[in-house]
């Protein structure tokens, strides 16, 4: 994965994620979206064999990079609630 930044102002910011699709991206906009700071959360792919997606984020003035990283916290969070409680109803099996 390769992420490049195309374009940050004060209120948004264009990122291209090389290297991932629909999956990721879906996932991170969704979580985004939750945050009542986050204005548009976004992405484009043209195709996916194709291009890469772009990542659209606008906020309200807060800082879009503190924002991202703390929607990809709490995606990380949970990851690991469901790998835990997947975890128990196996060993119930």
């Amino acid at each position: 994965m390769e992420l490049k930044i195309l374009n940050k102002t004060d209120y948004e910011i264009n990122m291209e994620i090389q290297g991932e699709d629909h999956t990721l991206l879906n996932v991170l906009k969704s979580i985004l979206l939750e945050d009542s700071r986050v204005e548009i959360a976004s992405y484009d792919m043209k195709h996916v064999n194709v291009s890469e997606p772009i990542l659209y984020v606008k906020t309200d003035g807060t800082d879009q990079i503190t924002v991202i990283k703390e929607a990809l916290s709490k995606l990380i969070s949970r990851c690991d609630e469901f790998n835990e409680v997947f975890s128990e109803a196996v060993k119930a099996c």
